[in-house]
């Protein structure tokens, strides 16, 4: 059977609608305000569930009324929450996502997420040592990652980091990931820190992908995603659908961009089913809401 284990953060998400963002102080109406449990970590390991794998999540979350919310929100998924931590006396992290029409914007509370350390992947190496994915992202500390990709490769164990939100990633630890999965904008932050930017994708990812021993796919919203492999660059391009809210889009595609690695799917076909997915999971409110199930992707397919 095969596993991934999704290593990341976990929010409860509150979104405020408006017509527009305010300015810089002014005080503006929300229309609405939703309750959503969300979490880069959380997103991911239930956009890869959704593909009938078996997956487990580790993260740390408080021991308040946020933190049983997702808890009992999460059981209700086909995922392996039994490893969660739960931190005393520790608030719950919150992401509050003002969302406008075709944009948003998130500012992000950690809480418990900043107390996913080493000693979070020392309690879980079991499970990681038996996974055949392990997927992270930056919303938890950056040596709490850097210690589980390398206790990863150390068991054979194929790596994923969704650089996201974007930090400097640290020298070395590039040695421990098989694929870095940035969207475009990150992507530009990478380039800005290690190589001058062409300002032009193809040649930065060429560029980029010379000097790095590293599978490196990029995300770019409506434009679907890009990848480089032998030497060149292919972009697969996402149909055109009524978007609804983008929020979890990127998500959605790592989660099924795991589960397509952990079948040993060829790159082009991972791609592929990971920008589908994330295409169908805009035409809906919410993170998760509009995650597909295998069976609604292989129906699109």
């Amino acid at each position: 059977m095969k596993k991934i284990v999704v290593l990341g953060s976990l929010n409860m998400d509150m979104f405020m609608t408006t017509e527009r963002l305010p300015m810089i102080g002014e005080t503006i109406c929300s229309d609405q305000l939703h309750y959503m449990v969300g979490g880069k970590g959380s997103n991911q390991a239930v956009a890869a569930s959704r593909m009938g794998i078996y997956t487990s999540l580790l993260g740390c979350i408080g021991n308040d009324a946020f933190g049983e919310k997702i808890q009992k929100h999460l059981s209700k998924e086909s995922l392996d929450i039994s490893s969660l931590n739960i931190e005393k006396d520790i608030s719950t992290g919150i992401a509050t996502v003002f969302k406008t029409k075709n944009n948003n914007a998130i500012v992000v509370n950690p809480g418990a997420n900043n107390y996913c350390d080493l000693q979070t992947v020392e309690q879980n190496i079991q499970i990681i040592k038996q996974a055949d994915v392990l997927l992270t992202q930056l919303e938890i500390p950056i040596e709490t990652v850097e210690y589980a990709l390398q206790k990863a490769k150390e068991f054979g164990v194929t790596t994923i980091l969704n650089p996201a939100p974007y930090k400097e990633i640290p020298t070395g630890l590039l040695q421990y990931i098989d694929y870095l999965t940035p969207n475009d904008t990150e992507f530009e932050s990478m380039m800005n820190g290690e190589l001058e930017s062409s300002g032009d994708l193809e040649t930065d990812m060429l560029e980029w992908s010379m000097r790095n021993n590293v599978k490196l796919i990029v995300t770019r919203g409506s434009q679907g995603s890009s990848f480089v492999e032998n030497g060149q660059m292919t972009t697969v391009p996402c149909s055109s659908v009524d978007v609804v809210d983008t929020t979890g889009a990127g998500d959605t595609f790592n989660g099924i961009f795991a589960y397509a690695i952990a079948e040993k799917k060829e790159l082009r076909d991972a791609v592929r089913m990971a920008v589908i997915g994330a295409t169908l999971s805009v035409t809906a409110f919410g993170a998760q809401r509009g995650m597909p199930s295998l069976k609604e992707l292989e129906k699109y397919l």
